[in-house]
């Protein structure tokens, strides 16, 4: 009992120092320490979220395979241990606030095959239909239009370049409710509780 008191504390000593790290302001890591204590304690009371729970959150099914669901799963594991602590929940979530830096949402490269993998697999998650063919045409012509170096992969140079003359394409990797927490998900704003 002793170590979740402690847990606990712990956490709430570190929302300044999170909110100094990302874009969010102390009450809003508070606020979205709720959310993470709800996701992590859904399937397995432990304080971390498993992929299990993550998808839980995102499909209300933690059954329910996902591509989609995975990657994003193994970016918030920024210590790649098949669970997601509150530090990184949080460090991970700011990526996609609209006050983040440009180069903050470009952190990685992406191959050909993989974007193939992550389209033909949202493809199938949506029940959107497209001829194999579409697909390759589509993609081939993303990678001559933003892979400049010719090398098979879009790296965070290119992606750059190609975000300086497309920015709308970061509108896909912002959450807009991220600005604005207390007002978005009030059910996630702590009210004033008595300290233990």
């Amino acid at each position: 009992m002793g170590c979740a008191c402690m847990k606990q504390r712990q956490d709430r000593e570190n929302t300044a120092l999170l909110a100094a790290q990302t874009c969010f302001k102390v009450a809003d890591v508070e606020a979205l320490y709720e959310l993470f204590k709800k996701l992590s304690n859904s399937v397995v009371d432990d304080g971390l979220i498993s992929k299990e729970e993550f998808r839980l959150g995102l499909f209300r099914n933690s059954k329910k395979q996902s591509l989609l669901a995975d990657r994003i799963f193994n970016l918030f594991d920024l210590k790649h241990d098949e669970m997601i602590e509150f530090g990184e929940f949080i460090r991970s979530l700011s990526i996609f606030h609209p006050d983040a830096p440009q180069e903050e949402k470009i952190a990685c490269f992406i191959e050909h095959e993989e974007v193939k993998e992550m389209v033909f697999a949202f493809l199938n998650e949506s029940d959107l239909i497209l001829s194999d063919d579409l697909v390759e045409a589509i993609i081939d012509k993303t990678f001559s239009d933003v892979d400049t170096k010719g090398d098979g992969k879009i790296d965070p140079e290119e992606w750059n370049e190609f975000i300086s003359w497309n920015p709308s394409t970061l509108k896909n990797m912002t959450i807009p409710y991220l600005k604005d927490i207390g007002t978005s998900f009030p059910s996630f704003v702590l009210r004033s509780d008595p300290e233990d």
